[in-house]
């Protein structure tokens, strides 16, 4: 049994979010009041970054702690959990109620509680192959069932518009009011581990009109774009996909109204967390709750020419991360920033440590409050021709593509937004090398065709360009009512 002291957890996450779009980040445009005052109260850390920069792996490895390498999804798939412990079974095995609200998107079945006591879960539109949707049943009871994506807009698209439906309806505003009703329903005998997780600014790009007025009168910030970027035929396969936007999305005005769409969704999400916060505050939780904030990965919003994510790139792979303690924690000093090497195979470790839980002895990640200091990060996507790898230092980072057997080289100090490739700088070759001889450390299973006999990299041929079928509508939705039958 817990005592009375033990501290509350809340693990909120987003979807899309990139590590540099705070304003606590320095960032010139975006409007998140709510989390820069998070981060006063507590940490920052700058370096974190998705050990896989897609949905499903990275959230593999929230919730248990393991690297792409050990929970077996790099590619993005359909896999159930690795038999461990997760974030919220170890909780629950320490006697916290666990309950979570959004997206899971880690495992199959989707239903699968992971650990949780319970789940609301909404799971983008995905109750159309069969599983139930809690948010669209919400819809459905408010008389407005199959009408989420009524607005036309994709999934994977970024065209935009303003949401269609009444603002209370909103999926942020949603998960908003079901983890605060949660929280006001606690157990006052137990402590309680609340995982809070936004679909947004993950598109649709549709946010409401009042936070698009937010943004109307504010000059957005345009994409920068590197010299290796200039010429789009020359990137790798794993890049072209992240290229290929029709010729609208080029040009200036429209990039500047699909990032006021994207940072408004933002700000919707920061406004919503202080009723998050304002109902801790009115239970009497607020003060004995740790708060961490993160992201899955980010999305590379028109920067070098390229969108989405699964790319190395610091728009993509670089994800938000602030933690907040309870009063008093030596651990997080108030307003600071920590620039160690961070990833989403942390947080597990971390918010055990900070509540005096064992971690489980299968976690690879570190505490983030801890004294341990990883000299690398490495991060991973996807096989084959498509296939990207980074690995960073405290200032350098190198990204691999497997295909052409091509490695970029960025210094991130002097050039955060990585607009000079310095792999064929002379005075960085021993840099380079070192960084590669780290990288061919971490390779493994199909990876390792890519060594010849004297173990160097080799890499892949270079094959004809990809060609992505229907890319700019994969991610379409219709009505979902009535429920599909259709296969």
């Amino acid at each position: 049994m817990n005592p009375p002291s033990s501290p509350n957890v809340l693990l909120i996450t987003v979807d899309h979010w990139p590590g540099a779009l705070l304003g606590c980040a320095g960032h010139p445009v975006i409007q998140t009041p709510t989390l820069d005052a998070l981060a006063a109260d507590g940490v920052r850390f700058p370096n974190a970054y998705s050990p896989c920069p897609v949905c499903v792996p990275s959230r593999r490895s929230l919730h248990t702690g393991l690297t792409p390498r050990s929970h077996g999804d790099r590619i993005m798939q359909s896999l159930p959990l690795p038999d461990v412990p997760t974030l919220a079974q170890t909780f629950r095995n320490a006697d916290y109620q666990t309950f979570a609200v959004g997206k899971i998107h880690a495992t199959t079945p989707p239903r699968h509680r992971i650990g949780f006591d319970d789940i609301l879960l909404c799971e983008e539109g995905r109750s159309v192959g069969g599983e139930l949707d809690d948010y669209e049943l919400f819809l459905g009871d408010s008389g407005l069932a199959g009408e989420q994506f009524t607005h036309g807009m994709s999934n994977n698209g970024y065209t935009w518009r303003p949401w269609h439906l009444p603002e209370k309806l909103h999926v942020t505003n949603w998960a908003t009011r079901a983890m605060a009703r949660q929280i006001q329903r606690k157990d006052p005998t137990r402590p309680a581990f609340y995982y809070l997780s936004y679909t947004h600014p993950h598109p649709p790009l549709a946010p409401l009109a009042c936070y698009l007025d937010l943004y109307r009168d504010v000059p957005i910030d345009a994409p920068f774009v590197g010299e290796w970027a200039k010429d789009l035929t020359t990137l790798p396969k794993a890049l072209l996909g992240h290229g290929e936007v029709p010729d609208w999305q080029r040009l200036p005005d429209r990039i500047a109204a699909i990032r006021r769409a994207f940072y408004a969704l933002c700000t919707h999400i920061d406004h919503q967390i202080r009723l998050v916060l304002g109902a801790l505050r009115q239970c009497g939780l607020l003060k004995n709750t740790i708060i961490l904030f993160t992201s899955d990965h980010g999305d590379l919003l028109g920067n070098h020419g390229l969108w989405r994510k699964r790319a190395m790139y610091e728009g993509s792979a670089n994800i938000p991360m602030i933690l907040a303690g309870v009063p008093g924690d030596r651990h997080i000093p108030p307003g600071s920033t920590d620039r160690r090497l961070a990833g989403l195979q942390d947080i597990m470790p971390t918010l055990l440590e900070l509540a005096g839980i064992p971690i489980p002895s299968h976690v690879e990640g570190l505490p983030l409050v801890g004294e341990a200091r990883r000299r690398y990060f490495y991060s991973e996507d996807r096989e084959g021709a498509t296939a990207s790898r980074m690995i960073r230092n405290d200032r350098y980072k190198l990204i691999y593509y497997a295909e052409g057997n091509r490695r970029q080289l960025f210094d991130l100090q002097a050039d955060p937004n990585e607009c000079s490739d310095l792999a064929g700088e002379p005075s960085l070759r021993e840099c380079l090398d070192l960084l590669t001889d780290q990288l061919k450390k971490e390779l493994y299973g199909s990876d390792r065709q890519w060594l010849d006999q004297a173990g160097d990299l080799c890499g892949l041929p270079p094959e004809s360009p990809f060609q992505p079928l229907h890319r700019l509508l994969n991610g379409q939705r219709g009505p979902h009512w009535p429920p599909a039958q259709c296969r």
